[in-house]
């Protein structure tokens, strides 16, 4: 790890100024960030830490919007009633994230900005396409835990699970630089590889999240499916909104959220039942192009999707 100075904002303000300078790093909690210093893939000239900055941990719900700062930790979504009752969906999402310890100390913002944790892109070994080469290994490698869906450029899952419950509950961002300020919906969030194979988010340098924003109302669910039931990374996971504008939602199956819009489509204007579900999570799957190792994902993924449909929908 080479050195880096170690930069303290007092306020927001001050945080933007720090980040937008050449080289600079923001930490909030810090478990992604720890992990990429230790692993050479980031090698910042300054990080900039905001775990301390006030007023950015709030939860307010104002008429029809569940408002979240960036520093809300995944313990606190987990937990908070006006979470649980404005979203289930992305409460349950926090609540199986990690450990309970990572739980205290992982924040929403970095969730959503956190990297892959491709095991090919972790290891400062191999030059693949996310950093800048010319191949993914993962294509025609060890490729059991990647993408099966949108696996053309780059075969990996993106690893944020508010970011699959968000994407289904139709959340927005505002995003705030030294520049201004911007809002951004989920939807357009999370970059695709054939955007640009190098990110996964729009994020600019020095741009932070400022502020989630959750429609308030629409009946939401979740599921991960994991090896065993503590830390560990999901097998499948699904994240769901019933209502006018039903939302189904893939996790740990492509390099974005993935929504199945042909499952949506059948949802609109149903009511669930234990068939519906059946037949929606069926048809979430369909279009799949699984890789050599990763086949045994469709069937885990359509019961996550059957799941967290009878979950929305009280019947579970």
């Amino acid at each position: 790890m080479k050195s880096f100075a170690w930069m303290e904002p007092e306020d927001l303000a001050g945080a933007l100024a720090a980040g937008a300078q050449k080289g600079a790093l923001f930490k909030a909690g810090g478990v992604d960030v720890a992990d990429r210093l230790k692993e050479h893939l980031d090698e910042p000239l300054a990080v900039v830490n905001i775990r301390g900055l006030r007023g950015l941990d709030f939860v307010r719900v104002e008429g029809p919007v569940l408002r979240l700062g960036p520093l809300v930790t995944l313990a606190t979504l987990s937990s908070d009633a006006r979470v649980r009752k404005a979203a289930p969906a992305l409460a349950d999402a926090a609540g199986a994230a990690a450990t309970p310890q990572v739980r205290n100390s992982a924040t929403l913002g970095g969730n959503l900005a956190q990297r892959p944790r491709c095991w090919y892109f972790r290891k400062e070994e191999f030059h693949c396409r996310r950093k800048g080469g010319s191949e993914c290994f993962a294509i025609a490698g060890q490729n059991e835990m990647h993408a099966v869906f949108g696996n053309d450029l780059c075969a990996i899952v993106q690893p944020s699970a508010t970011g699959t419950a968000l994407t289904a509950l139709g959340a927005s961002l505002l995003l705030k630089g030294s520049s201004g300020e911007r809002v951004v919906h989920i939807d357009d969030f999370f970059v695709r590889p054939e955007t640009d194979v190098t990110r996964e988010t729009v994020l600019r340098q020095g741009e932070l999240i400022v502020e989630v924003r959750v429609p308030v109302g629409p009946p939401s669910g979740y599921v991960k499916l994991m090896e065993k039931q503590s830390f560990d990374w999901p097998l499948a996971e699904a994240a769901v909104t019933l209502g006018n504008d039903p939302r189904v939602v893939l996790g740990a199956a492509a390099p974005v959220p993935w929504r199945a819009k042909q499952a949506e489509a059948l949802l609109r204007g149903k009511r669930m039942d234990e068939a519906l579900a059946a037949e929606a999570a069926h048809v979430a799957v369909q279009g799949a192009k699984p890789l050599e190792f990763n086949a045994w994902k469709l069937p885990l993924l359509e019961t996550a999707v059957r799941r967290a449909l009878l979950q929305a929908g009280g019947a579970a």
